[in-house]
């Protein structure tokens, strides 16, 4: 059985050089209200106002970036929810890759648009009824493309790694920091800057309640398949978590949790009304975490990663009760 030969931190810095000027270096945003509720120092990686609106930007340039010039011309293939698809989508069409797209039926109508805004060609699937990495990887076999996944390539690891590597040198070290976790690119990638950073943080994976394959996963010890779960975190509606970023996750994070969906509407209401922030239901998974863990982290420094923006106006004012 071949063993992986798993990204480190100086592939995560390698990737920062690669992405420098073309992805956002996304500004913190502090609370003085959440600071209050928290009784803590509280620090927001705003990846809502990354390129493209959310952190795949970062994993997916880096990816691409990598093309050989027979990879460039052949095109790529990606699976996505919608912002990996947005995040390659936009990418490829910035280094001149013809680019296809795989895209559930139900995934948000703005992250469709934007996907197809940005050239890329898109493939619908039934996210409960068809495989979408197989339909990717015989997308790649008949016509040559090189498939990017969401999460689980070392490229796209070490892209969404240097959104935490950016936040510890914005603000120093931290006591805890929360982040998002759907199939684990982004937690692992943070899981790789922030043990080099901070050490001794305490680093969180927060996943909806009703997709807790990750936890589960993590507390077993071996990787866990469900069902594609039903929550309104549609960029956590993944299955498993990857063959690299499962054991980085199990080696560097020191726990998993889960947060209801009533939770993430309250906090994307909070930071609509109060920060003035659009935050996706996804991207809202870390500061819902952050608020139950309160008691543990009083007068502490605390990093919440906000993972995306993006979600129909419609579906925003929805599932926030008005239009």
């Amino acid at each position: 059985m071949t063993t992986l030969q798993l990204p480190t931190f100086d592939d995560v810095k390698a990737a920062a050089q690669r992405i420098e000027g073309h992805a956002h270096k996304t500004p913190v945003i502090t609370s003085r209200t959440v600071n209050e509720e928290l009784g803590a120092e509280v620090f927001f990686k705003a990846e809502n106002m990354q390129r493209m609106g959310a952190f795949k930007f970062r994993g997916a340039f880096n990816a691409l970036s990598r093309f050989s010039e027979a990879q460039r011309k052949a095109g790529v293939v990606a699976f996505s929810s919608g912002n990996h698809a947005q995040a390659i989508a936009l990418s490829a069409r910035l280094l001149g890759i013809p680019a296809t797209i795989v895209m559930p039926h139900d995934a948000p109508a703005a992250k469709v648009a934007a996907t197809k805004g940005y050239g890329g060609q898109v493939i619908i699937y039934d996210r409960y009824k068809e495989d979408r990495e197989q339909i990717g990887r015989d997308l790649a076999e008949k016509h040559g493309y090189t498939l990017i996944p969401p999460y689980d390539h070392p490229d796209v690891i070490c892209g969404q790694g240097t959104a935490a590597k950016e936040l510890f040198e914005q603000v120093g070290e931290l006591d805890a920091f929360f982040v998002p976790l759907g199939g684990g690119g982004l937690l692992s990638g943070s899981a790789l800057a922030t043990r080099a950073l901070s050490p001794n943080c305490k680093l969180y994976g927060v996943e909806p309640e009703a997709g807790n394959d990750g936890q589960q996963s993590f507390r077993s010890g071996a990787i866990v398949h469900i069902e594609t779960p039903k929550t309104i975190a549609d960029g956590a509606q993944t299955q498993h978590l990857g063959n690299y970023t499962f054991p980085i996750i199990q080696h560097k994070v020191d726990d998993i949790l889960t947060v209801s969906d009533a939770e993430l509407v309250d906090c994307m209401r909070f930071a609509a009304q109060r920060m003035k922030l659009v935050i996706e239901p996804t991207g809202c998974l870390g500061f819902a975490a952050a608020r139950q863990m309160k008691s543990k982290f009083a007068g502490k420094r605390i990093g919440v990663l906000v993972s995306g923006g993006n979600v129909d106006i419609e579906r925003f004012c929805s599932l926030l009760g008005s239009c």
